[in-house]
């Protein structure tokens, strides 16, 4: 343990927003509007430079600290605990989720200006930030599960913030029940690691891992790791929506915009990528689970990417572009390449923020009107918007010396290095991903910034509920100073983060220590050192690589669809109507989770209710015993007349019997004789 990481200072990083938020949730009347924001920034904005001195403290002088800070209750040899674990890993998340959130926190004054559950808001992305910074900073699976369930039910009250709004209802339950079907697995997956190491805490079962590799199955021949680590990841499927528990992440849109973002970018969803990270310990021992977690994330990474290209609504685009690149972090952890999937997940975070802040930006611009075709040519209205909406989609397509592309490109060479079976599919999932990425968001940059004005000056149509449609004729407008700084201030690690981080975080010794990868089973990172000839090198390499030219093709087939030839995307909608049917209905997989899983269960719960408890319970066992007694006291009433003759009568016939029955064999004796 290190002196220079104190106690007071990590209990500082999660308590300062868990104070802003009680302050503005329970006092938000008392405080006000001003007061809500002002407690809320400041609390995150303390978590932040706290978590810079703690990267510092770790990156430049080499500190760690992993120690108990409160028991909270002992049952035999098993310690519940709150503790912190704090590593090259935790810091870097600590600092991620807190700039992002504290962009987004400045970003919501702008935003959600007018609505009146403005102190509630701020509450809930303050206690949100609070979660996620326990579930990093844990040091057990306890405190890990207790985030991980807090980030899941904060996200339902945002998801579903505007109540009053049927779609936000039915999104936060989808949200909310689609995360427990992961968790399910998540728990199970943790109480298999405490049945058989006997502990919650990180590095106790880690020094148990290679025992627990040997153990198979209870009744199976399954390696229990292998059992062990795909309960874990099915978890990571939930939180960081991997098919085919992908389906809450596009309807989580119906929340305001500056959720989105910090759902999509800093909080939630990069859960299950750091979890998976940090039990690299657990996963590199069982190659089962790294070819299962490999062919959800390229499954993932394509064909969420396809369903970008058919949407129309500026917010929806952004998300499966979000659901894409969380498939290609995944994909990363599948051919143990966990240092470059955490790169990817903190470029991700800067530039997926930019381009949600960045789509928030021009809705509030289109007052509220979030369909793409009814935009076009908002460059010269929205300049800030439009300068730092391109740089954002430079960055998420990859473009060499921007961000993304350090990550991306990493992450493309180590799926080519990787001798698991299925990389094969991997690669053609994460090369032909660069193109669908590249055309869905140029197209969206371009009906949104270029072309042909399709608003007309006229009343906006989609206004909101909780806002006033006056009637009056609308030009759209560049967005306040307090919208446009979080997207300037993100629009720059956006170009230069990947650029400085690279080195020492994929073969620097940014993470020795906390990631574990057996070189010998999965050479990708070390056949990706060999390779590697610093930064600058292989950005200029990159003008001659299969994904750049990939993505120049998608920016230029964008540019051909929807500012020359509009007619040829039409066209091609005919043609090919039964695969754009199957887009549309995004794989028909919301029918058949309603249709077959949802009506499946509720045929069973039926059968259940109507059979089990109506039937069985209720008929046979409770109803039934009553009537035997009922029928058994129907037959003595019969007997019990309450009159003293009756009775006289009755005792003379049974002493009468019981003479008989005593006598009957001497009777039969002399009647023999």
């Amino acid at each position: 343990m290190s002196a220079q990481l104190s106690q007071n200072l990590l209990l500082t990083v999660p308590l300062a927003p868990l104070a802003g938020s009680i302050l503005a949730g329970l006092f938000g009347k008392t405080i006000g509007r001003r007061g809500a924001h002002l407690v809320t920034i400041i609390g995150v904005l303390i978590a932040f430079i706290c978590s810079a001195m703690v990267l510092k403290a770790v990156a430049v002088d080499g500190a760690h600290y992993n120690a108990t800070v409160y028991e909270w209750m002992t049952v035999g040899s098993l310690k519940m605990e709150v503790g912190f674990l704090i590593d090259g890993l935790t810091a870097m998340m600590m600092c991620v989720v807190t700039f992002v959130s504290l962009m987004v926190h400045i970003y919501t004054i702008g935003y959600m200006e007018e609505d009146p559950g403005y102190q509630r808001f701020f509450s809930y992305i303050s206690l949100f930030t609070f979660s996620m910074l326990m579930l990093v900073m844990s040091n057990n699976f306890l405190q890990l599960f207790f985030g991980w369930e807090a980030v899941g039910l904060v996200s339902y009250l945002l998801i579903g913030f505007w109540y009053k709004k049927p779609t936000a209802i039915f999104a936060n339950l989808k949200a909310f029940l689609v995360n427990r079907v992961g968790d399910f697995g998540f728990i199970l997956g943790i109480g298999l690691l405490l049945a058989y190491a006997g502990s919650l805490n990180y590095t106790e079962v880690f020094a148990k891992s290679e025992e627990l590799s040997k153990l198979t199955f209870p009744g199976q021949d399954w390696g229990l790791l292998t059992v062990a680590c795909i309960c874990l990841f099915i978890g990571a499927m939930g939180k960081s929506a991997q098919f085919p528990l992908h389906i809450w992440l596009p309807d989580s849109m119906e929340g305001p915009t500056p959720i989105s973002a910090l759902i999509h970018a800093a909080t939630m969803v990069t859960a299950g990528i750091f979890m998976v990270t940090r039990m690299s310990p657990l996963f590199e021992l069982s190659d089962a689970a790294l070819n299962f977690v490999l062919v959800i994330g390229s499954i993932t990474a394509l064909f969420m990417g396809f369903l970008g290209i058919i949407q129309n609504d500026i917010k929806r685009v952004v998300a499966y572009s979000t659901l894409s690149q969380l498939g290609y972090m995944t994909v990363a952890l599948g051919v143990s390449a966990y240092n470059v999937a955490v790169f990817h997940l903190m470029t991700h975070a800067f530039f997926k923020a930019l381009l949600f802040l960045g789509a928030g930006s021009v809705i509030i611009g289109m007052h509220h009107d979030q369909d793409m075709r009814n935009m076009g040519g908002l460059r010269k209205y929205m300049p800030i918007t439009w300068i730092t909406s391109l740089i954002g989609s430079l960055a998420l397509i990859g473009t060499p010396f921007f961000s993304g592309f350090y990550s991306k490109d990493s992450i493309i060479e180590a799926v080519a290095a990787s001798h698991l079976p299925a990389a094969g599919f991997a690669q053609f999932a994460v090369v032909a991903g660069v193109f669908v990425t590249a055309f869905y968001s140029f197209r969206m940059y371009f009906l949104v910034f270029h072309g042909k004005e399709h608003f007309h000056h006229k009343p906006f149509p989609g206004e909101h509920d909780h806002h006033d449609d006056h009637g009056h004729a609308h030009t759209p407008h560049e967005s306040p100073w307090v919208v446009t700084l979080p997207l300037v201030l993100l629009a720059i690690p956006s170009v230069i983060i990947g650029y400085f981080a690279i080195e020492p975080m994929l073969y620097g010794d940014f993470f020795k220590g906390v990631i574990f990868v057996n070189n010998e089973a999965h050479p990708a990172m070390e056949e990706l050192a060999h390779e590697f000839h610093g930064p600058l090198a292989m950005g200029l390499h990159a003008f001659t690589s299969l994904p750049f030219l990939l993505a120049l093709a998608g920016v230029v087939t964008a540019y051909v669809f929807y500012m020359v030839a509009p007619s040829i995307p039409a066209t091609l909608a005919r043609v090919l109507a039964p695969v754009v049917r199957v887009l549309e209905n995004k794989y028909y997989m919301d029918w058949i989770n309603e249709n077959i899983i949802a009506a499946g269960a509720r045929l069973i719960g039926r059968g259940l209710w109507k059979g089990g408890d109506v039937g069985l319970i209720d008929g046979l066992l409770v109803n039934g015993s009553a009537r035997v007694v009922g029928w058994c006291a129907g037959a003595l009433r019969v007997v019990q007349t309450g009159f003293l003759s009756w009775y006289a009568l009755v005792m003379v016939l049974g002493v009468f019997g019981l003479m008989t029955w005593q006598l009957w064999p001497h009777l039969t004796t002399l009647l023999g004789r």
